[in-house]
């Protein structure tokens, strides 16, 4: 089991079925965790599944807001000192119509959500963390952004960014102490996912403790040479 005494941990869409699966894996660790999203209740909820002994707080905001994604780094400066991972897992996901019936509104929001919440949250976390002189940013991408779909341009596009986003801040950060990779799940075994493929073989979707694992891994020092790596975590889809 990695050890994370240590370390200081910002997951972000921590009121999400795959955002509270990851902080309780990190938790296991022993890092103190920052737990943010714009759901309070479910922030509280996800809380309530950690140790007691867990060292933990919560912030709602709107992490799509530059200015409210700025103050709470802020507030989790003045509790925790320092930020050494931060775990963007806020986004979302919406089949949609053809491009050409899309609207600006939808179009906008599968952007901002996927992409602008990355931004927003490296932007405000990276200073700290060249302060420091270390880090590790793990970004949530998808297979999905990979390759173009139907119904699903808007999205993929987002997530497509979301990866090279991570390639360019890599290379930014390469002798700064900073590594930064993302992750490319394809179907994630969540329950609204089953909601929605009611037929499908769930045995052959990603768990959400394995993407947990995954970035465990790429914050340890195991992965200490790795940083701008998009990695596939398909499960057998």
């Amino acid at each position: 089991m990695q050890n994370f005494a240590d370390k200081v941990v910002l997951i972000t869409g921590a009121a999400g079925h795959l955002g509270q699966a990851v902080a309780i894996k990190v938790a296991t660790t022993g890092a103190k965790l920052i737990l943010v999203d714009l759901n309070s209740g479910g922030l509280e909820i996800t809380k309530s599944k950690l140790d007691n002994k867990v060292q933990s707080m919560i912030i709602a905001t709107d992490l799509m807001n530059t200015d409210a994604t700025s103050d709470m780094v802020k507030l989790a400066l003045e509790q925790f000192k320092h930020i050494d991972a931060l775990v963007n897992i806020a986004g979302g996901f919406t089949m949609g119509p053809p491009v050409h019936a899309t609207t600006v509104k939808d179009w906008d929001f599968m952007l901002n959500i996927n992409l602008r919440t990355v931004f927003n949250c490296c932007h405000s976390v990276i200073p700290a963390m060249l302060n420091q002189g270390q880090g590790a940013i793990i970004n949530i991408a998808a297979r999905a952004g990979l390759e173009g779909q139907a119904n699903m341009a808007a999205y993929s596009v987002a997530k497509s960014a979301v990866v090279t986003l991570t390639q360019s801040l890599a290379k930014e950060n390469l002798h700064k102490g900073i590594r930064v990779n993302c992750i490319l799940p394809s179907i994630i075994d969540t329950p609204a996912n089953r909601v929605s493929m009611p037929d499908a073989d769930y045995s052959t979707w990603v768990p959400p403790a394995a993407i947990g694992d995954l970035i465990l891994f790429l914050v340890s020092s195991q992965s200490s040479y790795i940083s701008g790596a998009a990695v596939p975590i398909y499960g057998r889809c």
